[in-house]
């Protein structure tokens, strides 16, 4: 057997779908592909099922979603069965609970582990992808399935020096298997938003000393994680069907308090009282608290400086308090955090802030980082840097449709879908939660879900009518690529430069990437399109 970084040619398989991913997406439609009778194998860089979950072991990482609502509901009996222990799901619970799915529905046999796809070629004369792999497996299939997810292809900035330190180097969204000690040891983490402001509070009380490097700061909301409450899980799941349909109608995929007023419809004194209420209630929906806050600036600055105001009452240093308060953006206009401790931890003798804004980083050397103010001396970096995301793992594939084009070279300006789910010129291939979808504004396993099945009931309908391609038109194209950037348009998303513009990779064109016009609207439109016989697509 060929080892992963061998490439062996074998023997072309005919299948009907190659799916790219095992995380959450690739197992349900693994799941669905088998319902329909069709024959698939799944392609999976890790050596374990999981995903984005599989790679994100690093200390303190966590779901930000609440665990109930954070789990497949296209099995009864798999929500009803499967216990979760806490508010929010940590990242071992996770990767537990989709070891579970994997082994509950037989998915495993169909999934190939250790193994990347590096090419997927459609050829035009036979109908089929031609899709290839690091270990020289060569599939022919009518579809090609992309479930790479949209927070898959760690980034490691480009540091001077970086391949002279002599210490341990560890990136979030790749971390390694098995427990990674920091005891007695310097370490320097990079990066302050999701990934970072989890690991830093989890490092910072075994570490002898952590020094934080912080370029942007970012809002945070306390979890509050706690135990789940065997009766509080109970009642949720004896509502699981009317509980699932009503966050399936909101904007965000999420049984939230979704204020109906705005915020200067009420009193200071209720403003604030609100606040209070969700900042004790914990977590992301401390931004829905008025339904202007994503599209009023005067709206937000009042939000912002709430938190801003917590910050300050946390940290008992004022000059480190300032540091760590966000300026240069609204608040929800980067991924808002959700955290346990992080600002208590900075009150820490351990914990160092260095900001990156005053005194940049210059170099690494064998001993640790150098900024323009100082050395400091470290035995472990760890970047909490994110990700190229949404496309950044297609990115990674040499992905070619009709004529050879290649996807990168249809995305250079900029990502093009019908949907977030097919491109023109790409026929049968499909992407799973894809840029111009709502994706990384949403529950999105509940966004996985919806495409997982529109998806289903597509390739259903090509067999029902004998057809053997599916592609959008350039027109319906263009067209849900300006509706998808006019609705951002309206909001304050667009003023800050994020990863949701794509701003933290060099280079990359500044497009907003998910759609934000609420999972609810984005679903019906879904289902309009294939009420009128899946208007904007060229079927044959």
């Amino acid at each position: 057997m060929p080892s992963g970084t061998q490439k062996m040619q074998k023997a072309a398989v005919d299948l009907d779908a190659v799916v790219v991913g095992a995380g959450f997406a690739g197992l349900y439609m693994l799941y669905r592909l088998r319902q329909l009778g069709l024959s698939a194998v799944v392609f999976e860089t890790g050596d374990g099922v999981g995903g984005t979950w599989y790679w994100n072991a690093y200390p303190g990482a966590r779901c930000d979603v609440e665990s109930l609502q954070y789990s497949f509901s296209f099995s009864e009996d798999l929500q009803q069965e499967w216990e979760w222990t806490e508010r929010y799901a940590s990242q071992p619970e996770i990767q537990r609970y989709l070891d579970h799915v994997a082994d509950r529905f037989d998915l495993r046999k169909d999934i190939r582990l250790s193994t990347t796809v590096t090419a997927a070629r459609y050829d035009e004369k036979e109908k089929r992808w031609i899709v290839e792999t690091d270990r020289g497996d060569r599939v022919r299939s009518r579809f090609c399935i992309m479930a790479t997810g949209c927070l898959s292809a760690a980034r490691i900035p480009d540091l001077e020096g970086l391949e002279s330190f002599a210490g341990r180097v560890f990136h979030t969204g790749r971390w390694p298997r098995g427990k990674v000690s920091f005891s007695g040891r310097r370490v320097g983490v990079i990066g302050t938003g999701s990934s970072g402001i989890q690991a830093i509070a989890a490092i910072a009380p075994e570490a002898a000393a952590l020094t934080v490097f912080q370029r942007t700061p970012n809002f945070s909301i306390p979890a509050w994680n706690a135990r789940l409450p065997p009766d509080r899980q109970a009642a949720f799941k004896a509502a699981y069907g009317s509980n699932r349909e009503t966050a399936r109608n909101t904007r965000s995929g999420i049984l939230y308090d979704y204020a109906q007023r705005g915020t200067f419809e009420v009193s200071e004194e209720e403003r604030q009282k609100e606040y209070e209420a969700r900042w004790a209630k914990g977590g992301a929906n401390f931004t829905h608290c008025f339904n202007d806050v994503f599209f009023d600036q005067a709206a937000n600055d009042l939000a912002a400086d709430f938190v801003r105001a917590k910050i300050a009452a946390i940290v008992r240093d004022p000059e480190i308090a300032r540091t760590l308060m966000p300026t240069d953006h609204a608040i929800g206009t980067k991924r808002i955090c959700v955290d346990t401790d992080y600002y208590a931890t900075f009150n820490r003798p351990n914990v160092r802030l260095v900001d990156l804004r005053t005194s940049p980083i210059k170099r690494v050397d064998a001993t640790g980082i150098r900024t323009s103010a100082a050395h400091h001396d470290l035995d472990d970096i760890v970047f909490a840097t994110g990700y190229d995301a949404v496309t950044g793992a297609l990115a990674r594939i040499d992905i070619r449709g009709r004529g050879g084009e290649r996807l990168t070279e249809k995305w250079h300006g900029g990502p093009r879908a019908y949907l977030g789910l097919m491109m023109a010129g790409f026929p049968n291939l499909f992407v799973i939660t894809g840029p111009g979808s709502p994706s990384i504004l949403t529950n999105v396993v509940v966004s996985i879900e919806q495409h997982v099945e529109w998806i289903g009931r597509c390739v259903e309908e090509l067999g029902r009518r004998g057809a053997t391609e599916i592609e959008p038109l350039p027109d319906a194209e263009e067209g849900w690529v300006a509706h998808v950037a006019e609705v951002a348009g309206r909001t304050l998303f667009v003023q800050t430069n994020s990863w949701y513009m794509g701003a933290n990779i060099p280079g990359k064109p500044r497009v907003f990437l998910p759609y934000v016009g609420g999972f609810q609207n984005y679903t019906r439109i879904c289902e309009e399109v294939v009420e009128r016989g899946y208007e904007g697509f060229a079927i044959a």
